[in-house]
């Protein structure tokens, strides 16, 4: 049985939603063979969001752990290939939930510049696109919360030689959020649901 922490997001600037807390409440009941499953919803404010889920981390002990987070704008889910040592929110964007707004800062004095995703991400997006569900694999997580939640997970991992595997997976818009931003490219919910099950799965296949 592989043990696999996934995380998703409160909703953060200005809008009432964010699709993968609904899909944190909505894997908490699913069973997936080979998988056991612990979700938890993190805050959009940085380190806080780190520090809680390497919290969970010590607590259950993962195989694996997936973070989820949103790009509104990205038009397929993308698994991201790296994460940087930098927060950054350039003029213009929005700040975290507690008004944050970090300029060229590192995440972590002293780390490496880049830490790469540990997940099967090409597996995954291959498995994604078999299923017919838009998928590719990222090369930049931003600079902003998802990134570095991202990179501290693998930092701590990295600095504790831990036999876990880590990364991040980026979700577009939902339906949901599209009624009120017609422009904004998006997914429905269920079809992000079934892309999160096969990116388990794909990991489960590859443990």
């Amino acid at each position: 049985m592989v043990k696999i922490l996934i995380s998703g997001f409160e909703p953060f600037g200005g809008d009432a939603v964010n699709p993968t807390g609904a899909l944190m409440e909505a894997l908490a009941n699913e069973v997936i063979e080979g998988a056991e499953l612990k979700t938890v919803l993190l805050p959009v404010h940085f380190d806080e969001c780190a520090d809680l889920l390497i919290a969970e981390m010590e607590a259950y002990r993962p195989d694996v752990v997936i973070a989820c987070g949103l790009a509104k704008g990205r038009t397929c889910i993308t698994p991201e290939r790296i994460a940087v040592n930098v927060k950054d929110i350039p003029p213009g964007s929005y700040a975290d939930n507690q008004g944050q707004r970090p300029v060229d800062e590192p995440i972590v004095d002293g780390s490496p510049d880049g830490l790469f995703s540990t997940l099967p991400i090409r597996a995954m997006v291959d498995d994604m696109s078999a299923a017919g569900i838009s998928a590719a694999v990222s090369n930049t997580a931003g600079t902003y919360i998802c990134n570095n939640t991202m990179y501290r997970v693998l930092d701590y991992i990295r600095i504790g030689q831990l036999p876990i595997r880590a990364g991040f997976v980026h979700f577009p818009a939902s339906t949901e959020m599209a009624v009120l931003q017609p422009s904004v490219p998006s997914l429905p919910i269920p079809m992000m649901l079934d892309a999160l099950r096969i990116m388990i799965r794909t990991v489960v296949a590859d443990s």
